[in-house]
C-alpha cells in the first residue's frame, strides 16, 4: 500500500498531459500504464454474477452465480459475503483487479429490463446485500463498483432519459444503498448515462457532495462505458476516470481546457491521485497488497454456487406437496422447454460464459437416479430467436469437431483470419487488418425433419445460406446506440428452412461490419414445434399418468435484458396453458418460475406448489433438485413485492415522457407504495415459505428510545412444523401519530435469521439503526428524527405481521 506520501510524490513526477493521460482507458477494460510512476494498468471487468473478464469467449469460461435478485431473496449477508470471496476469486484467477458489481439501483417499477441485475425494491435491503457482496469481494484485495449513480432503474431510452426527484426521496431512498456502499468501503462507484433533474450523472453536482465531501468516499469515480459526453463539465464535476478508452471526451481536450482556465488543475491532481490510490490499493504500484488468496478450487466454487441457488429460491405457495419423498416416487414428469434449457442468467453487458450448466431437468434426474424415473415433455415452444448453435448441433465444416467455424474475411473475401469455435454466439470476434466480413459456418445435425427456424443477430448486411441456396440477404441498419444492443444482444432475422434428419446440410452466416454497429454475430437453429394443441395434450398425458409433475416456465431473453424494458409481466398464452393443463391432470403439481424479476401468475392457486428459482446460475439443477427433494429448505424471501396483474402495481411507468421520468411516488417505492395504495398483491415483500411452520410469540424492548441512538427489539418464536428449519425475521417501523413529515405507512427497519428443530424456541435479535427513525429534512439539509410514538411491527413478510410494540422517540435534550 503506498501512503499519502508517496502518492505526493509520485503526482509530483507526472506532467499536465501524462496525467491527464491516466484519466482515460487505454482499451476496452484497461486503464492506461506509467512508467515514470512504475504504475501498471488495471483490468476492470463486468461482474454482478460472474467475472467474466476482458473479452467475449466461449472458450474463457467463467463461475455463473444466481442473479443479484436470488442474492437478495437470500437475506443472508455472510452467505453473500461468501459469494462475494468466490467472485474476487474468479478476479484473480482472470488477472481481473476491478469487478463492476454491486449494481445498487431500485427495483421501481416490475417492467424494469435490467431488473434481474438489481437487488431489491428497497433501499435498506438493497443497502445490507450490497455492502455484504462488497465486503467480500474486497477483503481479497480486488476492488468492487457500486453502480448506477443513481436512478438509472430503467433501460428505455436509458442513455438520455432525466429522472426528476425530489431531494428527500433522492436521499431516503435512491442514494441511501450507495451511502451504505461507501460506508463498507467501496473502492469504485460508476456514474450512471441518465440524468437527474437534468445534469447528465457523469457530471452531476452529487458526485461531489454527497459521494466525496459528505461521505467522505475517497475511491475513484468511473463513468458506465460510453457515457462521458462533454469535457468541462465532467471534468469539473467529481468523475475521475472515463472509460473506455483510448478515444473519449478527455485526453487532449481536457488539458486544453486546464491551461486555458476552463478546468482546475487541482481537479485534475485530485483524479489522478484517487486513481494512483486505487492502484496502489490493487497491487498495481509497488507489490500486491495482501497475500492474494489462492482460487477456490472447482468443486469448492459448485459447492458453494449450489448452495446459493437453495438459499435464494423462494417457496410462493405449497399445499403438502413439497418436499417429495423419492421413496414414495414411481415417475416424475419434468414438463416445460426451460426444464431442459434452463435460463441461468439475463441478458446484456454482465452475462458470461459458464463453466457449465446443470438443466433442472439435469438436476432431477440425478437426484432421482434408480430411485424413480424421469420423463420429460417439452410442452409448446417459447417465444424468441432460435437458441445459438452448440455442439450438439453444429459441427465444424472443416475438422467436424462438434462447434462452428468462425472466419474473418476482407472485402474481397481472402481469408484473414479462421478459428474452431464452440458455438454460433461470437460477440467479439478478431479484427484484424483489413477486416470487412464476419462469417460463421456448419455442417448442422438435425435430429428432426421439418421446417426449422433458422436466425442470423447482428447490424448491417446479413445473409444466410443453406448448401449454398440463399435464405437470407439484406441491409438491418443499426436502430440504437446503446452499447447493450449494439454489442451484445442485437435483434436476430429468422428465416424457415426444411432440414432432413440424418443429413448434414452446410449453414454459412455472415455479416458485413460496418462503423458504429459493433461486430456481434449470432447464429441460432430451432427444431420445427410441435402444434400447440398436441403439445398440451402430451404434457397433460405425461402429467396424469406420473405421481408428480414438475412444470418449468419462464421468461426469454427479448424480455428480460439490458438495454430494453418489458412492456408486460405476461409468461404468455402458451406457458399459461401449459401450467393449467399440467395442474388439472395432477394434483401434485410443482410449477417452477424461471424469471429474473415478476411475471403474471393467474394460476397460482391452481398448482400444489409454487418455487420462485430465479436467474439461478450455473449449478440450477443441483440446487432446485436439493430444494424439490428436501435435503434443503427454501430460503430466499421475496426481495420485492409481486403483482396478481400489472396493473395492480403503484409503479409501472418505465417509458419518459418528453425526456423525463417522474419519480412522483416520492418516498413511496415497492411495498410502502403498496400500502399506501390500499392494494393487496399477489406475493408481499418479505413472503416465502420453508419446509416447517413458525409460532410468531412475543415482540419486546424498550418503552422509550433517544432520536439519534439505535435500539434492539427482541422477538421470539417457536418452530410449530415437523422440520428444523430457518426462518427470517423482519422488523417494520410505523408512525402512528400526526406527523409533519409524511412517513410511509411502514418500512422496513431491520431483520435477522433464526434456525430451531421442532417444538423448539428461538429468538431474534434485531437491531434498528438510528437512520431508521430518520428522515431528510430538506430545507436544514440534514438528517432530523421527528419525536413522538412509533409502532414496531414483526412477522414475516410486509403484509404478515403479528407482532407489534409501541416505543416513544424522545426528542434530544
Amino acid at each position: 500500500m503506498t501512503d499519502g506520501d508517496e502518492l505526493d510524490r509520485l503526482l509530483g513526477k507526472l506532467t499536465l498531459r501524462t496525467a491527464v493521460r491516466l484519466l482515460t482507458g487505454a482499451t476496452t477494460w484497461r486503464t492506461a500504464a506509467e512508467a515514470s510512476v512504475d504504475l501498471g494498468q488495471l483490468v476492470l471487468s463486468d461482474g454482478p454474477a460472474g467475472v467474466r473478464g476482458e473479452g467475449w469467449d466461449e472458450r474463457d469460461t467463467s463461475v455463473l452465480l444466481p442473479s443479484a435478485t436470488a442474492l437478495a431473496a437470500t437475506w443472508d449477508e455472510p452467505l453473500v459475503e461468501e459469494l462475494g470471496g468466490l467472485l474476487a476469486s474468479e478476479a484473480r484467477r482472470k488477472g481481473v483487479h476491478v469487478v463492476l458489481a454491486p449494481n445498487l439501483n431500485l427495483h421501481r417499477s416490475p417492467l424494469a429490463g435490467r431488473h434481474f441485475e438489481c437487488f431489491s425494491e428497497d433501499p435498506l435491503l438493497t443497502a445490507r446485500t450490497g455492502a455484504a457482496l462488497i465486503r467480500g469481494i474486497q477483503a481479497h484485495g480486488v476492488a468492487a463498483t457500486a453502480k448506477h449513480f443513481v436512478a438509472n432503474d430503467a433501460e428505455t431510452d436509458r442513455l438520455t432519459a432525466d429522472a426528476s426527484i425530489d431531494e428527500r426521496t433522492l436521499r431516503e431512498v435512491h442514494l441511501a444503498p450507495f451511502e451504505a456502499a461507501v460506508a463498507a468501503g467501496v473502492r469504485l462507484v460508476m456514474a450512471g448515462y441518465n440524468r437527474v433533474n437534468g445534469t447528465t450523472m457523469t457530471a452531476h453536482a452529487l458526485l461531489t457532495r454527497p459521494l466525496k465531501d459528505e461521505w467522505g468516499f475517497d475511491g475513484v469515480v468511473v463513468s458506465d462505458w460510453g457515457a462521458v459526453r462533454g469535457t468541462r463539465d465532467t471534468a469539473r464535476a467529481g468523475l475521475d476516470l472515463q472509460m473506455p478508452g483510448p478515444a473519449g471526451e478527455w485526453g487532449e481536450s481536457l488539458a486544453r481546457a486546464v491551461e486555458a482556465g476552463e478546468v482546475a488543475e487541482r481537479a485534475v491532481t485530485d483524479k489522478v491521485r484517487r486513481l494512483l490510490g486505487l492502484a496502489a490499493w490493487c497491487g498495481v504500484i509497488g507489490g500486491p497488497n495482501r497475500p492474494a488468496r489462492p482460487p477456490l478450487r472447482s468443486r469448492q466454487a459448485r459447492a458453494l454456487a449450489r448452495r446459493a441457488v437453495a438459499a435464494g429460491s423462494v417457496l410462493l405457495a405449497n399445499r403438502g406437496v413439497l418436499p417429495l419423498e423419492s421413496g414414495h416416487l414411481g415417475t416424475v414428469a419434468v414438463v416445460g422447454a426451460p426444464a431442459a434449457r434452463t435460463r441461468t442468467q439475463g441478458g446484456g453487458s454482465a452475462g458470461v460464459f459458464p463453466q457449465d450448466e446443470v438443466s433442472l431437468l439435469d438436476g432431477i434426474r440425478a437426484g432421482l437416479r434408480g430411485r424413480a424415473r424421469v420423463v420429460h415433455v417439452p410442452g409448446p415452444a417459447p417465444d424468441g430467436p432460435p437458441p445459438p448453435l452448440d455442439m450438439t448441433l453444429a459441427a465444424d465444416p472443416r475438422t467436424a469437431a462438434p462447434g462452428v467455424l468462425l472466419r474473418v474475411l476482407d472485402s474481397s473475401g481472402t481469408e484473414l483470419y479462421a478459428g474452431h469455435r464452440r458455438g454460433g454466439r461470437q460477440l467479439e470476434p478478431p479484427l484484424p487488418p483489413g477486416a470487412h466480413t464476419v462469417e460463421i459456418s456448419a455442417r448442422l445435425h438435425p435430429r428432426t425433419s421439418g421446417a426449422w427456424r433458422i436466425g442470423v443477430a447482428g447490424f448491417g448486411r446479413l445473409s444466410l445460406h443453406l448448401d449454398g441456396d440463399p435464405l437470407l440477404d439484406g441491409e438491418f441498419a443499426a436502430t440504437t446506440d446503446d452499447p447493450a444492443v449494439l454489442h451484445v444482444s442485437p435483434p436476430t432475422r429468422v428465416v424457415t428452412a426444411r432440414l432432413t434428419r440424418g443429413t448434414t446440410p452446410l449453414l454459412v452466416a455472415r455479416r458485413e461490419l460496418a462503423p458504429g454497429t459493433g461486430r456481434a454475430t449470432v447464429v441460432g437453429a430451432e427444431p420445427p414445434a410441435p402444434r400447440a394443441a398436441e403439445a398440451l395434450a402430451a404434457a397433460a398425458r405425461a402429467a396424469r399418468e406420473a405421481d408428480v409433475a414438475v412444470v418449468v416456465v419462464g421468461t426469454g431473453e427479448q424480455q428480460e435484458s439490458e438495454g430494453r424494458d418489458r412492456t408486460d409481466l405476461g409468461l404468455g398464452p402458451e406457458q399459461d396453458a401449459l401450467v393449467r393443463a399440467v395442474a388439472r391432470a395432477n394434483p401434485r403439481t410443482v410449477a417452477v418460475v424461471n424469471s429474473g424479476g415478476p411475471v403474471e401468475l393467474p394460476w397460482r392457486d391452481e398448482v400444489g406448489a409454487l418455487l420462485l428459482a430465479w436467474f439461478p446460475g450455473q449449478e440450477a439443477g443441483g440446487g432446485l433438485a436439493d430444494v424439490l427433494l428436501g435435503r434443503t429448505e427454501p430460503g430466499g424471501r421475496l426481495p420485492t413485492t409481486w403483482p396478481a396483474m400489472l396493473t395492480d402495481a403503484p409503479v409501472t411507468r418505465t417509458r419518459p415522457e418528453a425526456g423525463r421520468i417522474s419519480y412522483d411516488e416520492g418516498v413511496h417505492v415497492g411495498h410502502r407504495g403498496w400500502l399506501r395504495a390500499r392494494r393487496t398483491p399477489a406475493y408481499w415483500f418479505g413472503h416465502g415459505l420453508g419446509y416447517t411452520t413458525w409460532e410468531y410469540e412475543r415482540l419486546s424492548g424498550p418503552e422509550r428510545t433517544p432520536a439519534g441512538e439505535d435500539l434492539t427489539v427482541r422477538v421470539r418464536l417457536r418452530n410449530t412444523g415437523t422440520r428444523a428449519g430457518r426462518e427470517v425475521v423482519q422488523i417494520y417501523l410505523a408512525r402512528p401519530g400526526p406527523s409533519a413529515v409524511g412517513h410511509p405507512e411502514r418500512w422496513l427497519a431491520g431483520w435477522a435469521a433464526v434456525r430451531a428443530r421442532p417444538g423448539e424456541s428461538a429468538v431474534a435479535q434485531v437491531r434498528i439503526p438510528a437512520r431508521a427513525l430518520c428522515h431528510w429534512d430538506v430545507r436544514a439539509g440534514a438528517w432530523r428524527t421527528e419525536p413522538g410514538p412509533c409502532r414496531i411491527l414483526a412477522g414475516r413478510s410486509a403484509g404478515d405481521l403479528p407482532l407489534g410494540l409501541e416505543v416513544d422517540v424522545l426528542d434530544r435534550p
